[in-house]
C-alpha cells in the first residue's frame, strides 16, 4: 500500500498537476504574513534575458556563449531583492541559482554575490524544453519533487533562481521574475503550490509601485 501511495504521488508530480493558484485567489497580505514566518520555497525565474543567445554547445564558464540578462533584467532583479527585504521575508542564505549566467546574474543582483551558490540540479529544468524523452523528463521532475518536498530551517524560506518549465509540465511556464511559492510536505509526501506572484505583484505588495 505504501509503494502504491508513493507511486501515486510521483505520478501526480510528474504530470505537473499540483494545484497552481493565482495570486488573486489568495489574500496578498495573508500570503506575505505566511512567508514572513518561513517554511516555504520560493522558486523564481530569472530576469529578462534578451542579450545574446544560447549556442548549441554553450559553455557554463563563458557567458558570451549564452543568453544573458538585459538592462531590464538587471533592473527587475534589483527591484525584486529590494522588495523581498522591504517585505521582511526571511531568505535562507546562500540562495541557489542554476549555473547559467543569467540565473547567477539575477541572484547576485538581487541578493549580493556573496549570498549566492550554484546548484547544477536546476540546469535540468532548462533542459526540459530541449528533450522529448519521457524517461528523462520524468526523472528530472522526480528529482525536482525530491528537492522541494524538503522543509527549510525554521523561520526561513529557501529561494531558488532558475528557469521556466515547458507549458503543461511541472510548474508550467513562468514570466521573468515570476515566483512560485511552494509548501514542502516532507520526505516522500510531495509539495503543494500555494500561489504565484509576478514581479508586479511583489512590488505592489511592497508598496514599490
Amino acid at each position: 500500500m505504501y509503494r502504491l501511495c508513493v507511486l501515486f504521488i510521483s505520478l501526480f508530480l510528474i504530470v505537473g498537476s499540483s494545484y497552481k493558484a493565482d495570486a488573486s485567489e489568495i489574500s496578498g497580505a495573508s500570503l506575505i504574513n505566511d512567508l514572513q514566518k518561513g517554511g516555504y520555497i520560493l522558486y523564481v525565474r530569472h530576469g529578462d534575458a534578451t542579450v545574446g543567445e544560447d549556442q548549441q554547445n554553450f559553455s557554463l564558464a563563458d557567458c558570451s556563449t549564452q543568453r544573458n540578462l538585459s538592462a531590464l533584467g538587471r533592473e527587475q532583479a534589483e527591484k525584486y531583492g529590494n522588495a523581498i527585504r522591504k517585505l521582511n521575508i526571511s531568505v535562507l542564505f546562500p540562495v541557489e541559482a542554476s549555473p547559467l549566467c543569467r540565473t547567477i546574474q539575477t541572484a547576485q543582483t538581487a541578493f549580493g554575490t556573496q549570498n549566492v551558490k550554484v546548484n547544477t540540479l536546476w540546469l535540468n529544468i532548462y533542459k526540459l524544453s530541449q528533450t522529448q524523452n519521457t524517461e528523462s523528463v520524468n526523472s528530472t521532475l522526480q528529482a525536482f519533487a525530491n528537492e522541494v518536498e524538503q522543509t527549510p530551517p525554521a523561520g526561513s524560506n529557501r529561494l531558488i533562481v532558475a528557469h521556466s518549465f515547458p507549458s503543461g509540465v511541472g510548474l508550467g511556464e513562468l514570466a521573468s521574475m515570476e515566483t512560485v511559492i511552494i509548501k514542502p510536505l516532507g520526505d516522500h509526501k510531495g509539495y503543494q503550490v500555494v500561489g504565484t506572484l509576478k514581479l508586479e505583484d511583489v512590488l505592489q505588495l511592497a508598496g514599490m509601485r
